[in-house]
This record gives C-alpha cells, structure tokens and sequence, in this order.
C-alpha cells in the first residue's frame, strides 16, 4: 500500500513540476508579445483548459476527429512556448508573426472549448437491415390424431326365465307402491339377488 502511494505522489509530483515549468514559459512568452498584467496570465490557463476538454473528448469515445484537432493544436501552442524559451528565440525581439499568434489565441481558445463543451455528438447510427419477406398465413398446428376407441363388444343376450320375470313385476310394482318412484336396475339387483347382467336383462322386461 505504501509503495503504491509513493508511485502516486511521485507521478503527481512530477506532473505538477511539468505543468508549472508549461506554465511559466507560455506566460513568458505572453509577455514578450507584448501581453501583461493579468493577460500574460490567462494564456497559459487557456492553453491547458483546452488541452483538457480535448482529452477529455477523446476520452468519451464520441467526435475524436475535432477532438484530435483541437488536442494537436493546444499541444503545438505549449511545445512552440515551451521551445520558443530554450534559446531559440529572442524573447526581446520577438517577430511579428509570433505577436499575431499570441493575439489571436484567446479567438481560437474560445472557439475550440465551445465547440468541445457544448458539441452532442452522437456515434453514427447503424443501417437498418430491411428484409422482404412475404405475408405467411399462421398455420395453427394440429393436435396428434388420438387412436379410435373401440366399443366394448356387445354383451350377449342373458336368458331370463318367464318365472323371475313375473316375480320382478311384483317386486317392481312394491317397490313403486312404496317411493312413488320407478324401481331402477341396482335396487333390482338386490332385491332379486342376480348378478348384473341379469338384472339388466329383466330390467328390459319390464
């Protein structure tokens, strides 16, 4: 942990050693063009306020061309105050052409940092792929035919004798005397006591 903010405050240290060292020559050669007072002082402000909306562009991933144009031409502005310092130049005596350069500054800075700040541009939007396809009506898929049921085979027929016939009749007429109601098969069945298929057929009888 130590070591990484021993990194840290080094990389800061050292940036904040260039960027003064910036500084001081872009306000020094503000001043040999004849720019002083409080204007020697904004030059250089400037200079790095617009170096930093340019990366900043850059960094958002959107509109990189103008933000490489406006990076470079900050960059030339801090390396040519930065060069112009070394000896190059004759800071006494500096030519016209550098005058009109620092006079004109503030017009390019200002143009450069609106367009960086208030720019919304946008990534380019993708091509729509239109596909001609025809109009298919929906098919309803059909249910998996169910396997025919077959019908029980038919029961054959149960001979009844005459005797239990005429016994049931009796026992039917009771049974109706009785609830008011028709005597039905399973009670039939039990009182006669035969099985189903005999019921039924003296049922049919009835």
């Amino acid at each position: 942990m130590r070591a990484h903010l021993a990194r840290v405050d080094a990389v800061l240290v050292q940036a904040l050693i260039a960027a003064a060292l910036s500084f001081a020559h872009l306000h020094d050669v503000a001043v040999a063009a004849g720019q002083d007072g409080w204007k020697a002082w904004a030059y250089p402000v400037s200079v790095d306020l617009l170096l930093v909306a340019a990366w900043r562009r850059l960094r958002s991933g959107h509109g990189k061309a103008a933000a490489w144009c406006w990076f470079v031409i900050a960059l030339a502005a801090s390396l040519g105050a930065n060069v112009a310092t070394a000896g190059l130049l004759d800071l006494g005596n500096v030519p016209a052409w550098l005058r009109i350069l620092v006079a004109g500054w503030p017009a390019v800075a200002f143009l450069g940092g609106t367009l960086l700040a208030h720019s919304n541009p946008r990534p380019d939007p993708e091509p729509d792929v239109i596909e001609d396809q025809e109009d298919e009506p929906e098919t309803t898929p059909e249910p998996p035919a169910q396997p025919a049921i077959e019908a029980p085979p038919p029961h054959p027929p149960v001979p009844v004798p005459s005797a239990l016939v005429a016994h049931a009749r009796k026992v039917a007429a009771e049974h109706h005397a009785r609830t008011g109601t028709p005597i039905d098969t399973p009670t039939l069945r039990a009182r006669l006591g035969v099985p189903a298929p005999m019921a039924e057929a003296i049922a049919a009888h009835l």
